[in-house]
């Protein structure tokens, strides 16, 4: 990747406090598929899947309609018109140029498409509700990721381009990007809810799988766009999203259409209340500003440990909470099961799920802090390359 000094006259020359269309056509397909795909997981536990025509499977595959709109604009200029900025901000890819961003999320794109009919021949073959990991949803997961990654180029190397040139448009790009992010972490959180159900959430499963997904993108989107409260401010974008979805979704009447219904349905069944992965993500930010001359180990080391302890500190005892009377209402929203819940079943009786105990509690937690420590690196290195990305 080139630096900034190469392209600042030809990038800044048109409207150098303007953020282009097709970023902001990026962030809105983003929150459309993440909007999308709560909605669908709220109508499989709710009503179970009727048709593939629902307005949340619409929502998600407007994501991946409205990414080949912006390749497809994007390369054509880039490529066949030889627009001067946007060729200058673009890479060669099989004799095709575009931005970097738009070669991810354009087989992003591909991906979410060919994952639709693929998915509704998964449950004509395999049955109407099926669980959350399968190929096809593994695909559109896929796809969504590199969709989003994609759109999180665009964003950095506009903002690297204007780090010097344009406080402005800096700053609005710095919060495009984690805004994303946070978006990232709801998708994150989402690929991990299997583990983190507030049932199993004295299992050092839960924190063994967090340590593994999250610290990555905190550090990565941290160290990349240079924000000083970026980890907490994309845990704060998971938690408004997650709470948001327990305050409006049981608003919206639902029946369950699959059976057997061992839970009688009225209204949209919302996510579980968002896991505090906000205060790891603060106490990461805290360290972070601290540590700065430190080597990338050592960080990473000490944040993997930090984000695992902070985090099981805070978290164990909300689980308690979580599992008594006093949680039970509209805003913790542990009043609210699935059509197919049995009444005797973990969640139905508000009952702890296998939990650890003792060296075996220890012992999992200890290989949570490592897999942190590992994750934060990776994500280490990954952000500080994202600082040079201009193309």
């Amino acid at each position: 990747m080139s630096t900034a000094a190469r392209y600042p006259a030809v990038l800044t020359s048109r409207h150098p406090s303007a953020i282009p269309w097709y970023i902001w056509l990026g962030v809105v397909a983003i929150t459309s598929s993440s909007i999308g795909g709560a909605w669908d997981v709220s109508w499989h536990r709710s009503i179970g899947r009727d048709t593939f025509w629902t307005p949340a499977h619409m929502a998600i595959y407007a994501c991946g309609v409205l990414a080949g709109i912006i390749c497809t604009w994007l390369i054509v200029e880039s490529t066949f018109r030889r627009d001067p900025e946007l060729s200058a901000a673009s890479v060669s890819v099989f004799g095709l140029r575009a931005p970097l961003g738009i070669f991810l999320a354009g087989w992003g794109c591909v991906a979410v498409l060919t994952s639709a009919p693929f998915d509704n021949w998964w449950h004509n073959a395999y049955g109407l509700d099926v669980k959350i990991v399968s190929p096809p949803h593994a695909l559109l997961i896929l796809g969504l990721r590199g969709i989003s990654t994609g759109v999180m180029f665009l964003i950095l190397a506009a903002m690297n381009r204007a780090a010097e040139n344009d406080e402005t448009t800096f700053k609005r790009l710095q919060m495009l990007l984690v805004y994303v992010g946070g978006l990232a972490v709801v998708g994150q959180m989402f690929f991990v809810q299997e583990y983190t159900w507030d049932v199993k959430l004295h299992q050092a499963a839960a924190y063994i799988a967090m340590g593994i997904g999250l610290p990555v993108i905190f550090a990565a989107l941290s160290w990349g766009s240079r924000w000083r409260w970026a980890a907490t401010s994309m845990a704060a974008v998971y938690t408004v999203f997650i709470i948001g979805e327990i305050l409006i979704l049981p608003l919206f009447p639902a029946q369950a259409k699959l059976g057997p219904v061992y839970n009688p349905v009225t209204h949209m069944i919302p996510a579980k209340f968002p896991i505090l992965i906000i205060v790891p993500a603060l106490a990461l930010d805290l360290l972070w500003q601290r540590v700065k001359n430190w080597k990338p180990w050592q960080i990473a080391l000490v944040s993997g440990v930090v984000f695992i302890v902070v985090l099981t500190a805070v978290e164990w005892p909300f689980a308690n909470f979580l599992m008594t009377d006093a949680s039970k209402n509209r805003f913790f929203g542990t009043i609210y099961f699935d059509y197919n819940s049995r009444p005797m079943s973990w969640d139905r009786m508000r009952q702890w799920l296998q939990p650890d105990h003792g060296v075996a509690l220890f012992a999992g937690l200890a290989r949570a802090s490592v897999y942190a420590s590992i994750s934060t690196w990776i994500g280490l290195q990954f952000g500080r390359w994202m600082r040079g990305v201009q193309r």
